[in-house]
């Protein structure tokens, strides 16, 4: 190649999976809920909410982080980072690298969350109130949003890149996407990527003073509503989900099964208001029309959007509105659904979680649904997908939007 020459563009693929979720632990177990529309929700058994408005979560209950990995120091993480090292080690393990010798200074991390330090810093405030002396130095290390990742890497002994995002609700989809480019500029051939949050009495309780949840509590499961015109919220998740990216020629060499590509990457931010979406979902727009440009895939390609769905009275036809707006005439051709009603909505680790939807969906050939629109508002008038759907699915797009006006589109592909 002469001198100064562009090399190659290096492609990313998906080669290992690895979710923590109250929808399930295995890949076969959260599809399994996931394309069947059950619900995880149920009411809260981690902390007393009868005096909150919303009473249910979508809670992980039968976890025991040493299940997942002998890492020895686990256990004095906050649930996030717990979520995280098991996730992680699915992932690494689904990807056969456990197994191999691969240089361990070309495979990194990249985590994203929101709130991930939350356990530890008011644990240590608590202690402070008492006495500086009851402070555990653990609090401390675990209270910055870092840790997740530095886990990771000190545990499976990963030397590439560790860092942490946090851009809201967008981290997980972020964190995947920087991790590409990481890849892509030859940095690293292999990145985990994903995100991991816990709910704790205080974000439960934060965001039912923000009014963003749903209140049905006759029936959790039938709480969260996308697209419904009844809808009045959300239901939160916990839980984490990693991808292994890689390198498609070192995925070759190594003959690993593929799930999909990941072909490009949107982000931006909206910069209107620290909560709402502009009126016409500019940024949900910028990011598919900015994914869609890097891939050079024309628009009338894309079969499926895994939307994010929030279930807010001003998210669900303001995201409609959006994709209409981008894909004009051949929007109707589209294939929609949000996941969020199934699992929680993960904060930071939305993206990462419905990312492996996404993936899934292009792997199995079959679109999840979109469950509890009984009512459809008729401001959503796209094709959201009601119940499971067998399709040879090739092109999908999976969105997230977060506080702050900050906007994340994905664009997978089947390989």
């Amino acid at each position: 190649m002469a001198a100064g020459a562009r090399t190659p563009d290096r492609r990313v693929v998906v080669t290992g999976i690895g979710i923590i979720s109250a929808s399930g632990h295995t890949l076969d177990q959260f599809w399994s809920n996931v394309v069947n529309g059950k619900s995880a929700a149920a009411p809260i058994q981690g902390f007393d909410a009868d005096n909150l408005p919303t009473k249910f979560a979508a809670e992980i209950t039968d976890f025991a982080v040493d299940r997942f990995t002998d890492f020895q120091k686990a256990h004095r993480y906050d649930r996030s980072v717990q979520f995280s090292l098991a996730a992680a080690a699915n992932a690494y393990k689904d990807a056969g690298l456990d197994g191999e010798c691969v240089d361990p200074a070309r495979i990194g991390v990249i985590e994203g969350t929101t709130v991930s330090a939350m356990e530890s810093i008011l644990k240590a405030r608590a202690s402070l109130i008492n006495s500086y002396k009851k402070i555990h130095p653990y609090n401390v290390v675990g209270g910055y949003f870092g840790e997740g990742s530095s886990a990771i890497s000190i545990s499976l002994k990963l030397r590439g890149h560790s860092m942490t995002y946090c851009s809201g609700c967008s981290s997980g989809a972020d964190s995947i996407g920087y991790a590409k480019q990481i890849i892509v500029d030859d940095e690293a051939d292999v990145m985990l990527a994903g995100g991991a949050e816990a709910i704790t009495e205080l974000l439960h309780s934060g965001f039912c003073k923000l009014g963003a949840m749903s209140s049905r509590d006759g029936n959790p499961q039938e709480a969260m509503r996308p697209f419904d015109i009844n809808r009045d919220g959300f239901l939160l998740g916990e839980g984490a989900a990693y991808l292994v990216l890689e390198e498609l020629s070192h995925a070759l060499a190594r003959r690993r099964p593929i799930y999909a590509e990941l072909v490009s990457h949107g982000r931006v931010s909206e910069a209107y208001h620290s909560t709402d979406p502009h009126p016409e979902g500019m940024g949900y727009q910028r990011a598919m029309q900015q994914a869609l440009k890097k891939s050079g895939t024309p628009k009338e390609c894309i079969q499926y959007i895994n939307a994010h769905a929030s279930a807010t009275p001003l998210n669900d036809p303001i995201e409609s509105r959006a994709i209409i707006s981008v894909f004009n005439g051949s929007a109707q051709k589209l294939q929609v659904s949000g996941s969020k009603p199934i699992f929680g909505h993960l904060m930071g680790a939305s993206g990462a979680m419905e990312s492996v939807v996404t993936i899934l969906s292009i792997f199995h050939s079959e679109i999840p649904p979109s469950i509890n629109i009984f009512s459809r508002d008729p401001k959503c008038t796209l094709d959201y997908v009601e119940t499971r759907r067998p399709y040879p699915l090739e092109h999908a797009l999976c969105l997230n939007a977060g506080f702050g006006g900050r906007y994340s589109c994905l664009y997978y592909q089947k390989c």
